[in-house]
């Protein structure tokens, strides 16, 4: 009974037959209210947790079963959407001259239906694979601002390697430069030195914003652990940065971290073109979701120069929208994929969907590899992800184990010679579901080719796993990832 037995034991006969009715109705109601719009692996695993442990399912389900943002927040989605659509007409007027197959033009017709950003040709990407050296990119860019910087990151951190990014950006503010920064406020909050960072942010002139902040006094309260995981600095309307990289130190200030060596291993790109307005669009909407203030102004620039021939399309995805636009993106390019399917993902925890589009690739003789860590730094997280090892390895799967102490944090994967997706997007069903996320779509043999060779230095330190060893795994570690792999549905 969803009752303590020690209350039960202390009620009359006809109380104890009230709240055996109260108890039976709750748990016929979940049966019926549960399973609403929800995969039907997650309605069950919520259903097991309120029918096994039924105070305490009912409650963590009251507070982390509602997956979506406020009607309002999602209204307001929509509403930018619908101004987006004529804030870019100017690039949606031209079309992409791309002549790439004709699965590469449904991708991106997808991504334009879902996320409402057009394909855009004449861009430039330059990868930036080196910890540091992407910060330095991001500080030498911000130095050259004349009129705007914006800049949201899932993580933001005061620290040694970070300092030369912020005192650019303070000294930009200083000259008159518009500096406007999001953070997302749970995820900033538990990184060490958090204090200094606010303190730090206050005593500057730059605009800033905590993302998604979870503070129930003030009447801001929603799902507790939805987040805002993107990425972006765009500069002046000309230069952007996206990817993976959170602003702190490649130990995220852990001591433990330092210790044993751990750091992560990151992709960024720095990009030019008609893709930053794109990018900067994204910006704005979470800008306007904070702040109320509009940014419509900036999102008419179009830089006249074509700096490379690079096409892109930016693809935003999160529970402010009614689909989950980057696993469908995702899965749509795996079906497509006819030889070669190249995945690097933090965190690969599939949804059926996405896990049968990677086995089916191998199955019909596609040449599939994954980058994954080989010891993760989420415990619950990387034993779930190995409970999908035995099936990927079964199918053809190539796993590569990135070798410890390292994380390799990189986010990104490719399709034959045609098509490359780099963000912050990891393939698990947080990322699809509960994080607000962006990706990218490189289309090019050049763009692939290039995204390989990084793929290529993580194949030379990582380790290949083979199913004969990986079916020797001791019990209590295949225990422990079936276990987890149930904690990965309840969303």
């Amino acid at each position: 009974m969803l009752w303590p037995f020690s209350l039960v034991g202390t009620l009359p006969p006809w109380g104890v037959l009230i709240l055996g009715f109260i108890d039976f109705a709750i748990r016929v109601l979940a049966l019926g209210i549960i399973p609403g719009n929800r995969r039907p692996t997650t309605a069950m695993a919520w259903l097991l947790g309120i029918f096994f442990v039924p105070a305490l399912g009912v409650i963590l389900f009251l507070l982390f079963g509602n997956f979506r943002l406020s009607r309002r927040r999602r209204a307001q989605q929509e509403a930018v959407n619908t101004r987006v659509r004529a804030g870019t007409s100017a690039l949606a007027a031209v079309e992409s001259q791309y002549a790439g197959p004709e699965w590469v033009a449904s991708a991106a017709e997808l991504n334009k239906t879902l996320g409402s950003l057009p394909m855009v040709d004449g861009n430039s990407v330059q990868l930036l694979p080196g910890y540091p050296d992407s910060i330095t990119a991001m500080a030498a860019a911000a130095r050259e601002a004349t009129s705007f910087i914006n800049a949201e990151f899932y993580i933001m951190s005061s620290d040694h390697i970070t300092d030369e990014l912020l005192t650019a950006l303070e000294d930009a503010a200083e000259r008159g430069v518009e500096v406007r920064i999001l953070f997302d406020h749970l995820g900033t909050l538990r990184i060490k030195g958090y204090r200094k960072l606010i303190a730090r942010l206050r005593a500057s002139k730059i605009c800033w914003r905590p993302m998604l902040p979870l503070r129930p006094v003030h009447g801001q309260w929603r799902r507790p652990d939805l987040r805002n995981h993107r990425k972006i600095m765009v500069i002046d309307g000309e230069v952007a940065f996206t990817g993976s990289q959170n602003l702190i130190e490649p130990s995220y200030n852990n001591p433990r971290h330092r210790k044993i060596g751990r750091e992560w291993v990151e992709l960024m790109a720095c990009m030019r073109g008609p893709i930053v307005t794109t990018l900067n669009v994204v910006f704005a909407t979470d800008w306007l979701s904070e702040t109320d203030e509009s940014l419509e102004h900036q999102l008419g620039h179009r830089p006249e120069a074509v700096p490379g021939h690079v096409t892109a399309q930016v693809v935003p995805s999160g529970p402010g929208f009614i689909t989950e636009n980057n696993l469908r993106l995702f899965n749509t390019l795996i079906y497509s994929a006819q030889h070669k399917l190249s995945i690097c993902s933090p965190y690969f925890v599939p949804d059926d969907s996405l896990l049968y589009a990677v086995t089916t690739a191998a199955q019909r003789g596609v040449d599939v590899e994954l980058f994954v860590s080989e010891k993760g730094d989420q415990f619950l997280v990387h034993h779930a992800q190995q409970s999908y090892y035995e099936a990927l390895l079964e199918a053809g799967v190539r796993i590569h184990l990135y070798k410890a102490p390292f994380v390799l944090h990189a986010k990104h994967f490719t399709v034959d010679d045609e098509v490359a997706v780099l963000g912050s997007s990891n393939m698990d069903m947080r990322s699809f579901s509960l994080n607000l996320e962006v990706s990218v779509m490189l289309l090019g043999e050049d763009i692939v080719q290039r995204i390989r060779a990084v793929e290529d230095t993580y194949r030379g330190i990582s380790h290949e796993l083979k199913l004969e060893d990986w079916l020797k795994r001791p019990m209590r570690v295949k225990y422990v990832d079936n276990v987890a792999r149930l904690t990965a549905t309840l969303q």
